[in-house]
């Protein structure tokens, strides 16, 4: 009965082993927590983010009709 226990004991230490060192899905889950944080900050900043785009546009179109005259 102990050369069992130890048998599935060593089996089960291997699997876990085996299981921590496997990195296959760390590359997905990464980016998938990098966008999620994108996303968060664009939404939490979504007003200030208009603001400064819709700037940018207004500056560009003075210029540019400017440079037209």
């Amino acid at each position: 009965m102990k050369q069992w226990i130890n048998k599935t004991g060593l089996s089960i230490r291997n699997r876990i082993r085996k299981f921590a060192e496997n990195n296959a899905g760390v590359g997905i889950i990464e980016v998938i927590l990098i966008l999620v944080i994108l996303i968060a900050v664009v939404l939490i900043f979504k007003n200030q983010i208009t603001d400064i785009i819709n700037e940018a546009f207004n500056a560009i179109n003075n210029d540019s009709s400017d440079i037209i005259k």
